[in-house]
């Protein structure tokens, strides 16, 4: 284990690991918390959470450091907090024009971070991979001295198969049954595997962990690039449907019969009428004008009041409604994320978007869902690639594999 305590762990029952795991998870993700609060949050007795505690501090996983001071009298409380510095995961975010790379110590906090150009050039395996490659050997040499790292995870635009990485369809730049998360671990050499997600799904449990969907049980999220990807929680859990390829609400279809074409073949799907270039088209913008930067400034226009760009917002809007009002009906969420391009979007559509929900959302639904942009930004599917990183360690502390030291 991290301070080569794997060998000396002692043997423990199903129980003792559950605890071990549920405090390491909330250090994580809420961050110092006292001993106090601990024992309360896991409903066990204060010796067993110093008996907890002890076995995570003395495997380098957590630090127990004095509070602030508050200036009153008496012996300052002990939080106990994720040791972010010595220990860390490896998160890619694969986009349809852009590479990102950062080292996320255990805590989220994100301590590097590294970018590419991604060209739109078809399929690219063996230029993703390299390039990566590199980002994350200049991460970990980066790295703070004797930091571990614990795991490896990837958000790629596109359907990912489950347990090996394959990227089964990744239709902006033709990826079908490329070996990706095999491939960039192989690349990466460092004796860990690559867990890869698809970006929406990964996106949706960033939200409900970290950003806009923190203590919301049932959320949509939808994310904007090219085209349209969806994540749903529900229950607290990420529902991957049958074969983990669920939550493609950027392919509901909702406009069958005069619709816009869409790269899986069929037309009128909510991406088409919705993604890039769309709104790109519907503002009369050339067709070299791409990217994120492209259907920002269209949104950036429209609020600077320039015709075109709202007409665009509009008509899109319209379309990004009808498809919101889909999926609440569907699955009746307590909040809709917007994230990536969708963000924007959004904001300067929003009118139309919520005129839809009100003329086409059951009742019930309408007046429970909120509609929030992505708390975390630009970063919501990195943070969620980190956060499969992660997985491994948080799911069993002390029985990861996990490598001596970083390479």
């Amino acid at each position: 284990m991290l301070n080569g305590l794997a060998a000396e762990r002692p043997a423990t029952g199903d129980s003792h690991r559950r605890h071990l795991a549920a405090l390491l998870r909330r250090v994580h993700l809420g961050g110092p918390v006292s001993r106090v609060r601990l024992a309360e949050e896991l409903a066990v007795n204060r010796s067993t959470v110093l008996a907890l505690i002890g076995e995570l501090a003395a495997a380098g996983l957590v630090r127990e450091e004095s509070a602030p001071a508050t200036g009153r009298t008496g012996r300052p409380s002990l939080l106990v907090r994720p040791a972010s510095d010595a220990v860390h995961v490896l998160a890619f975010d694969i986009a349809v024009d852009r590479l990102v790379a950062a080292r996320v110590g255990l805590g989220g906090v994100v301590s590097g971070r590294l970018e590419a150009t991604r060209p739109r050039a078809g399929a690219d395996l063996d230029f993703v991979v390299s390039v990566l490659a590199d980002l994350g050997r200049a991460l970990q040499h980066g790295a703070p001295a004797g930091s571990v790292c614990v795991g490896v995870g990837a958000s790629y635009c596109g359907m990912i198969r489950p347990g090996d990485g394959l990227v089964r369809y990744g239709p902006d730049l033709g990826w079908v049954d490329q070996a990706f998360g095999v491939e960039l671990a192989r690349r990466l050499d460092l004796g860990l595997p690559v867990l890869v997600g698809n970006e929406a799904h990964l996106g949706a449990v960033a939200e409900h962990q970290r950003g806009a969907g923190v203590g919301v049980r049932n959320l949509v999220y939808l994310h904007g690039d090219v085209g349209v990807g969806g994540g749903i929680i529900v229950g607290g859990e990420l529902l991957g449907g049958d074969g983990g390829y669920g939550s493609e609400v950027g392919h509901m279809l909702v406009n069958p019969h005069h619709g816009r074409p869409c790269l899986c073949g069929s037309h009128g799907c909510l991406e088409a009428e919705v993604g890039e270039r769309a709104l790109l088209d519907a503002a009369g913008r050339p067709a070299d004008s791409i990217g994120r930067d492209a259907v920002r400034a269209v949104v950036a226009d429209a609020a600077r009041g320039d015709p075109a760009a709202r007409e665009a917002l509009r008509h899109v809007g319209d379309w990004l409604g009808i498809g919101v009002a889909n999926v609440i009906n569907l699955f009746n969420p307590g909040v809709v994320i917007f994230g990536g391009t969708l963000r924007e979007v959004f904001q300067g559509s929003a009118p139309h978007v919520r005129d839809r929900i009100r003329a086409n959302v059951l009742p019930v639904s309408r007046d429970k869902a909120q509609l929030r942009v992505s708390a975390l930004g630009d970063d919501t599917t990195l943070i969620g690639a980190a956060e499969l990183g992660f997985a491994p360690l948080l799911a069993d502390p002390l029985g990861a594999p996990v490598p001596a030291r970083s390479r």
